[in-house]
């Protein structure tokens, strides 16, 4: 889902916190300063317990051990999670942040072209881009299911 603002040239990426997320990455110029806000974002992000940390919820595909869950919470999903590498749970914090308090419909419309305005693309290395898209990729199955449970 993007679509532009009418009241500016602004690109909705999908949700408030995602365009904000973006337009701060996509505005600063320095990959090592994009580095260091992934890694903000990591140590902000709480912890989920170990006996959480199963395979249900295991991200596939991902060289690190990356996890992530959604509850519907009144129609909408809050999403936890966790990684064991700094890089990949800011790049987790990043969706979740962005993705979080959206409704499956709404996570289901998010375009992963947001994933290249964000100018992360170009410095993470292949296996690490393959890691953010299948924890997108994973969030949207999430939602998928959700959304075939309120139906």
């Amino acid at each position: 889902m993007i679509s532009l603002n009418s009241s500016s040239s602004e690109i909705n990426y999908g949700s408030e916190a995602l365009n904000k997320i973006v337009t701060r990455l996509k505005t600063t110029k320095e990959a090592k300063k994009r580095y260091e806000y992934v890694l903000w974002l990591a140590k902000k992000l709480p912890p989920i317990p170990e006996d959480m940390q199963d395979q249900k919820i295991k991200v596939q595909g991902c060289i690190s051990q990356v996890y992530i869950i959604g509850s519907l919470v009144n129609g909408k999903i809050n999403w936890k999670g966790d990684s064991d590498a700094l890089i990949t749970k800011g790049l987790l914090a990043l969706l979740i942040l962005g993705l979080n308090n959206l409704t499956p419909k709404e996570i289901l419309e998010i375009d992963p072209i947001f994933i290249k305005a964000t100018g992360l693309n170009s410095s993470l290395t292949p296996s690490r881009a393959n890691g953010f898209m299948n924890i997108l990729l994973s969030m949207k199955s999430q939602a998928k299911r959700m959304k075939m449970k309120t139906i």
